[in-house]
Formats: structure tokens, C-alpha cells, sequence
């Protein structure tokens, strides 16, 4: 089982200084190699310093991030799967997206083992990890996970499916498995029906905060050299979005914290499309503010202006805001109640 205990926040933000070039790959095996990928799980007690982790990579590189974001997730299923504790060298990635042309397989073989077959779309980090916790059927029908070694003969990973600029470094490719060995992970709709499941939809949505404050802090910076009304009130804006998102974080971090076990959706899709909101609108007022310069000649802003929006449309937008008014139109005390 992982340590709960915090990682020193000095040590992960001086070795973000030692990522600098490097492709995210790279990047990922380095935090591996320096134990920094090994965070408190979700809800033993210090879920808000998970987030501050995953905040930190976001704010460095949204494709590292990305990366980091997958490998350390598929540790916590893992772990609530109550699978043995992954080898320290193995590099991971969580691929549980589910388009309806591209559907994986999981077969019982005659001789008891189990195997992997299909096509996988979404497959981030693919040429960079070297293991997977992936989403598939049984012969059945039904919703199964699985723990596959990608570095079998068996598992092909295609330059298929990815032709964007933003997240380019992520390289999000379609994976073939034919036949590939795998390891079950929890019985028929284990992935979905775990409470992980929803503390890790709030975790992707730190990365995207963190992201959000790297643009706040260049813009916080142009306004301390050049004051202007129009920047100062760009400014007031950002941090009052950011802030919110903030604290609507800090109180989710501590009820996961204060019952685990407790169905989370409500409050973990609140907590991503409040940041989803905010970061659209840091996107929004730090690019009037800062005008084309940035997005010209400062390459790590560049990219987070491009990788941002590609990120965070992995919120769902206002298909979560209907599903979020449904559970607060039929619980018993508004979630706005102080």
C-alpha cells in the first residue's frame, strides 16, 4: 500500500526545475526514478496535497502533466483493486476512454489466462510507459478493467488518432492489442462503481488549475511592472475565479477525506466544472491582457495557451451541468448552504 504521508512540496518544485527539455516521457520517468510519482492515495487523509502535486505538473507542462496525471491514477486503482504494489521502474497510464469504434476484448483463454484483443483509442503516453490499467468487455458484455505490460509482441502501438497541437507532447494514439496477456482488475463494473473513480475525475481537474495559475501569475506579473485599470481589473477577475475554484478544492479535498467510501459525483463534477469555468475565463482575460507576445515568443506560455483548451474539454460541460442539477434537484439541502 502507498505512504499517505505528504510529499514535501520543496522537493517536487525543485525537481521541476530539472525537467526543463525534456520531452514528457522523460520528464515522467525522472519523477518516477525520484519516488515523486508515489502520492497519497485518494482519501487516506491528504488528498489536497495529492491535488497540490498534480497542480504543480500542470502548471510546469500540461503534457507532462497529462502523463503524471495517468501514471499516478492507475497507482490508486491499483491500489483499490488491492493489486500487489507496482514495481517502482514501471511507468503507467490509464486508458479508460470508450468510443464506440474502438473496443477491447478480454478473453478467458482455455488455459486460464487472461488476454487482450482490439483496438484502444485515446491512448496518452503510449510510446512512453511502459505498462497500462485499460477499460474493455468480457465475452459477456460487461465493463471490465484490466492491467496489461505493453512491452509484449502482442500490443502495437499505432502513430494512428492524434493529429493535434495542442497536447501534441501528450501523443494520445490508438494502441492493437492482439491477444495480449492481462491481469483483471475487480469484477464486472469495478472501474465506474468505486468511489476512486470520482476522486480521480476531481484529480484530472487540478492539472487544470494548475495550468490556469501559471497564466494568472504572468499576467499578476505584467500588472506589478505595468499597472493599468484594464489589466488591474483582467487581474481582480482571475483571481476571484481562481479563488473560488480554490476553495470549492480545498472543501472537496477534505469531505473525500472525511468518508472515502462515499459516492462523490456531485461534488467531483462541481469541482471540474468550476475549474473548467475558471480556466476558460483565466485563458480568456490573460490573453486580452498579455496580447500576442506570449503566445509568440515565450514558449512554455505558448504552450499552455495552446494545451489548455485541448485539456480541458475533457470536461464534459454541459452534459455534467445537467447531470450535477439533477442530483442537487433531488437531495435534500442545496450545496450552496453555508
Amino acid at each position: 500500500m502507498h505512504d499517505a504521508r505528504p510529499l514535501p512540496p520543496a522537493s517536487l518544485e525543485d525537481h521541476l526545475s530539472r525537467l526543463a527539455g525534456m520531452d514528457p516521457g522523460a520528464a515522467l520517468r525522472s519523477l518516477n526514478a525520484a519516488g515523486l510519482d508515489r502520492l497519497p492515495l485518494p482519501g487516506s487523509g491528504a488528498t489536497l496535497a495529492r491535488w497540490q502535486a498534480l497542480a504543480a505538473i500542470g502548471a510546469h507542462d500540461l503534457s507532462v502533466a497529462k502523463l503524471y496525471e495517468g501514471h499516478t491514477d492507475a497507482l490508486a486503482i491499483l491500489a483499490e483493486a488491492g493489486a500487489p504494489q507496482a514495481e517502482q521502474s514501471a511507468t503507467w497510464a490509464t486508458w479508460c476512454a470508450e468510443p464506440p469504434d474502438a473496443r477491447v476484448l478480454l478473453r478467458r483463454e482455455g488455459d486460464g489466462r487472461y488476454t487482450l484483443d482490439g483496438r484502444k483509442a485515446w491512448c496518452s503516453g503510449a510510446l512512453d510507459v511502459s505498462h497500462a490499467v485499460v477499460s474493455c468487455w468480457n465475452e459477456a458484455g460487461e465493463a471490465m478493467l484490466a492491467a496489461v505490460d505493453l512491452r509484449q509482441a502482442d500490443v502495437r502501438v499505432t502513430e494512428d488518432g492524434w493529429d493535434a497541437v495542442g497536447m501534441a507532447g501528450s501523443r494520445s494514439v490508438d494502441v492493437l492489442f492482439d491477444r495480449a496477456r492481462a491481469v483483471p482488475l475487480g469484477g464486472p463494473g469495478f472501474y465506474v462503481g468505486r468511489a476512486g473513480f470520482w476522486h480521480g475525475g476531481a484529480g484530472v481537474a487540478a492539472c487544470w488549475f494548475g495550468a490556469a495559475t501559471a497564466l494568472a501569475q504572468a499576467l499578476r506579473a505584467r500588472v506589478a511592472a505595468q499597472p493599468d485599470p484594464h489589466r488591474l481589473a483582467q487581474l481582480g477577475e482571475v483571481a476571484v475565479a481562481l479563488q473560488g475554484s480554490a476553495a470549492l478544492m480545498r472543501e472537496a479535498a477534505a469531505a473525500i477525506d472525511r468518508a472515502p467510501s462515499r459516492a462523490g459525483m456531485q461534488l467531483a463534477l462541481s469541482v471540474r466544472l468550476s475549474v473548467d469555468a475558471a480556466a476558460s475565463l483565466v485563458l480568456a482575460q490573460a490573453g486580452r491582457a498579455l496580447g500576442p507576445g506570449p503566445m509568440c515568443k515565450d514558449g512554455r506560455l505558448a504552450r499552455l495557451f495552446a494545451d489548455l483548451p485541448v485539456f480541458i474539454r475533457q470536461s464534459h460541460a454541459e452534459r455534467d451541468q445537467e447531470a450535477v442539477g439533477r442530483l442537487v434537484a433531488a437531495a435534500g439541502e442545496a450545496p450552496w448552504t453555508l
